[in-house]
């Protein structure tokens, strides 16, 4: 499956006193990695949310293996998982410079009508990008 990479600095507001990033900070990361994702597909969350759609987070799984740090360059892998359904799921993978594993995680969202507020199929659309995007 096709993944997308994106990397950045840590900022200064991310870390502790020791300049070790803080553990909840990593999920804002994956939503980084995962909005670049759609958008490389060709779906942009923005017009997903204007046309009633949502994504909610509705289970996250995070292994820590080392720290990252204030300043440094670090790189989030985003896999899709599976064709979606009702759900979409994602793998991602935290690089430092060094090319070492420093978080390992996944997350599942569900699509969701926001008029209603429950779940719906993954829209048409979304999935023929997604299979053009594969066939790339």
């Amino acid at each position: 499956m096709y993944f997308n990479k994106i990397s950045f600095r840590v900022r200064y507001a991310e870390t502790d006193q020791m300049g070790v990033v803080y553990h909840g900070n990593y999920a804002q990361y994956l939503e980084m990695g995962r909005v670049e994702w759609l958008r490389d597909t060709g779906i942009s969350y923005k017009r997903m949310e204007e046309n009633g759609i949502m994504l909610p987070v509705v289970s996250l799984s995070l292994n820590y293996r080392k720290s990252a740090f204030y300043d440094e360059l670090i790189s989030v892998e985003t896999r899709l998982k599976k064709t979606p359904s009702v759900k979409i799921e994602f793998d991602y993978k935290i690089y430092n410079e060094q090319q070492e594993i420093l978080v390992e995680a996944s997350t599942v969202l569900a699509f969701m009508d926001m008029r209603t507020k429950r779940p719906i199929r993954c829209p048409k659309y979304l999935l023929e990008l997604i299979e053009k995007r594969e066939k790339k």
